[in-house]
């Protein structure tokens, strides 16, 4: 089991099997020529891609979309945002996938509008992949320019290997681990949903 690998091998795997979905390849590449600062291709993209391949489906099979965060509170203005949104549609123009790009600095100035929840502004992309509503989600990888892959795994990688999703309480509410834990099930059968414990701290969930 991979999960029980030491971690430098369960980094080699890690890339081994992310590696299998070329539409994220693509993905990585481009973002990288983008030149964004701190920036991660991150989340569903890349814990779903390691669900499908344990799972023997099409490594592609049931991703939404491709995340991309970066961090400039440089100019947190959403014309800044847009500019580069625009640059990356450009970017990933002719690729059969959906890559949504976000500033993870500007995320405090929207979200409590759109989940009723505020959220302190982040410091950086890493803070942003901490605040994601289940631990599985909190992953993050990205091109240094010799090559390397860096990657971002506060919680580790047994849980994403195992097929197990973990609430992250600290952070989103329960309602939008729930309904993404739901939405991943009737994806991926498979999956050990684990509940929302009964009492929490309630902040934020970058994203």
């Amino acid at each position: 089991m991979i999960s029980r690998l030491p971690l430098d091998q369960q980094l080699d795997s890690l890339r081994a099997v992310l590696s299998r979905n070329d539409v994220l390849l693509e993905v990585l590449a481009r973002t990288a020529k983008l030149d964004l600062p701190g920036w991660y291709v991150t989340a569903g993209c890349l814990f779903q891609t390691v669900w499908n391949v344990v799972s023997d489906k099409l490594p592609t099979s049931g991703i939404k979309d491709y995340d991309v965060f970066y961090f400039d509170a440089g100019d947190l203005s959403w014309e800044a945002e847009d500019a580069v949104i625009k640059a990356g549609r450009e970017v990933f123009a002719d690729l059969a996938a959906e890559v949504e790009i976000r500033n993870e600095a500007r995320v405090h100035l929207w979200y409590e509008d759109k989940f009723g929840v505020a959220c302190p502004p982040y410091k950086s992309v890493e803070a942003a992949i901490d605040s994601f509503a289940a631990t599985t989600c909190c992953l993050g990888v990205r091109l240094e320019t010799d090559g390397r892959w860096r990657v971002y795994a506060p919680h580790g990688l047994s849980d994403v290997f195992n097929l197990v999703v973990r609430p992250n309480p600290v952070l989103a509410p329960r309602s939008v681990y729930e309904t993404k834990a739901t939405r991943w099930r009737q994806e991926w059968p498979e999956l050990t949903v684990l509940e929302w414990p009964s009492t929490s701290v309630t902040s934020c969930s970058g994203g």
